[in-house]
């Protein structure tokens, strides 16, 4: 019988690597996003090269009642989720804390913590309904180091890292895994958000060296999502080899 995990964040990037790297390992998917016609483009794609179900649901994790709504929603058979995916996540702006801009310190913390909660809070039910499951929450080596102008991204990825280690503790006696995925630098859209769209700044952020790629990631989620009952990968921090910490890079 397949198995069925639950991606957010599913249009791009990690997200977009994690459902077909999950898909071609024959799981069935629930892919959510907000770009509704790219999510439809990919949730097609994996089924006709696969043979899974994919279902897409275009929402805004940062709205509760539309997160919820969408979950709910889903017909009981696509409430088995056997792995939750929380991916969806973004930085925006890298400026010292005294020059910040509130739309991309709300953005942020509304993307990378609370909507990582809602998605949580509709999902966790089920999983205690069968007493069983697993949540993997996608962070960053920001979760575990705070670097200069990095502020309020490090801090909602450090609320990532506290509450996958708090999620486990509450959890542990429902028979459900907790995992905390901590990337290093990954070349995805991701510095081209931080930047504002300036491609420019985005892509000097690798170069001279080798990062990661979404699929390096996805295949980290794997790994957690595919240990034997009694195994739960609790934490990984993964780096590309030229990155040594969170602002030690060796560039060529």
């Amino acid at each position: 019988m397949s198995k069925l995990a639950l991606v957010t964040g599913a249009t791009a990037g990690i997200g977009e690597a994690t459902a077909e790297v999950f898909a071609a390992n024959g799981w069935n998917l629930i892919i959510t996003g907000r770009r509704a016609e790219r999510l439809e483009n990919i949730a097609q794609s994996l089924t006709k090269q696969y043979s899974i179900n994919v279902l897409p649901l275009a929402f805004d994790v940062r709205n509760y009642e539309e997160a919820a709504s969408h979950l709910n929603g889903m017909g009981d058979e696509w409430k088995k989720v056997d792995v939750l995916v929380n991916n969806a996540g973004l930085a925006a702006g890298k400026d010292p804390i005294q020059e910040g801009k509130l739309d991309h310190w709300e953005r942020m913390i509304d993307t990378n913590i609370k909507g990582l909660l809602y998605v949580t809070k509709t999902v966790v039910p089920w999983m205690l309904k069968v007493q069983k499951g697993h949540i993997i929450n996608v962070g960053s080596i920001a979760g575990k180091e705070v670097y200069q102008n990095g502020n309020v991204y490090c801090a909602t990825k450090h609320a990532v890292d506290a509450l996958s280690r708090g999620m486990r503790l509450d959890l542990v006696s429902d028979n459900i895994k907790v995992t905390n995925i901590a990337p290093g630098l990954v070349e995805t859209e991701f510095s081209i958000v931080r930047h504002d769209g300036d491609k420019t700044l985005a892509d000097a952020t690798y170069d001279g060296f080798t990062p990661l790629v979404g699929k390096d990631i996805a295949d980290c989620i794997l790994f957690a999502a595919t240990r034997p009952a009694h195994v739960n990968v609790g934490d990984m921090l993964i780096l590309p080899t030229a990155q040594a910490n969170a602002t030690t890079i060796k560039r060529d």
